[in-house]
């Protein structure tokens, strides 16, 4: 569905349209919508209807109208630091927004059932680290996408904050997907041809808010193996408020640099130092994962924590940080990257 608005040029007019329709209502939606340009979601041959209010899909690839993306943005009522668990990820166009409010704190988990969405959604991801100048202008809490069948999810898993849901919910499946969610945190999901906002108030209270007629694909039952057993989905929410500490230790950077680094480069780092300690030591984890050689070691990249080869020389600008646009098989660093 869409077509609620009128048409655009380009992304900035898509949300000047959007705006003027009232479904973008807020200053954070509407920041995040005109970072992650639309047209670098679609395939090339079909980037002319990329700024309609309408829905697109070829094969396993979807998006949906504009026009519903805001209501989902505005009715999830996202902050900074929470834990956000998109259910049908697709290509990542709305993760990626949200990420730009969630900042270096937040989780963003998405599950996704078509391996080849998955692929499609890390190569777009790639591409906006890459190349989006969006990317050294916000705080990102960058989207880590699981292949499965969203109703599968492993009831070991953490609850979210937010969590929404991109195909239509039978209702058999409301309270299946309420069981997600942290007291406190809102679920959208469209149930029963109504695009729906859920609040958890209590562990057993609820306050439901129909917020306008949608029309989505069901989703998909799970398909068990040959077994009879179903494939659990994994996924593991770490909290970035302890790893996030003022008291961590800035090993690596000299005083001086430190105190001239912005706020958000500094919390970036003490992430990357929490979550080097929460695995015990320093010296615990060993080499990074897929490199062989040594000496190793570790750098932010949009508020994550990456591993890097350091024989591959760059020269360290000023101490203790490497330069923007760095790459070291394959990835891009952040405005700085620390050695930890």
């Amino acid at each position: 569905m869409g077509g609620a608005v009128s048409a655009g040029e380009d992304n900035d007019e898509l949300i000047d349209n959007l705006k003027e329709a009232q479904y973008i209502r807020t200053e954070l939606v509407e920041q995040a919508f005109r970072a992650v340009d639309r047209a670098d979601y679609y395939l090339e041959e079909f980037k002319e209807n990329a700024y309609k209010d309408l829905a697109w899909k070829h094969g396993n690839i979807h998006l949906s109208a504009p026009c519903i993306y805001s209501e989902v943005m505005e009715a999830l009522d996202l902050q900074p630091g929470l834990s956000f668990l998109n259910l049908g990820s697709g290509t990542g166009y709305l993760s990626s927004m949200v990420g730009l409010i969630l900042g270096p704190f937040g989780v963003n988990h998405g599950v996704e059932l078509h391996s080849d969405v998955i692929e499609y959604a890390k190569q777009k991801l790639d591409f906006f680290i890459r190349t989006s100048d969006s990317f050294d202008k916000f705080d990102f809490c960058e989207p880590s996408f699981v292949i499965g069948n969203c109703l599968e999810i492993s009831p070991d898993c953490s609850q979210y904050d937010r969590v929404y849901c991109g195909a239509g919910v039978q209702k058999e499946h409301e309270e299946y997907m309420k069981s997600l969610l942290k007291v406190g945190g809102i679920l959208v999901m469209p149930l029963e041809e109504k695009l729906t906002k859920i609040t958890r108030t209590g562990p057993s209270a609820w306050e439901t808010k129909k917020i306008l007629a949608v029309s989505f694909a069901p989703l998909i039952q799970p398909c068990h193996s040959e077994t009879g057993k179903s494939r659990l989905v994994q996924l593991r929410v770490i909290s970035g408020h302890a790893i996030g500490s003022r008291r961590l230790p800035q090993k690596g950077v000299n005083s001086a640099t430190w105190k001239a680094l912005p706020e958000r480069v500094c919390s970036q780092y003490r992430r990357a130092r929490g979550l080097l300690l929460s695995h015990g030591t320093l010296s615990s984890l060993g080499p990074p994962h897929g490199h062989t050689s040594q000496p190793a070691g570790w750098c932010v990249v949009g508020g994550l924590l990456r591993s890097i080869d350091l024989t591959r020389p760059v020269p360290a600008t000023p101490s203790g940080c490497r330069p923007r646009r760095s790459k070291h098989r394959g990835w891009r660093s952040s405005k700085y990257c620390f050695l930890v």
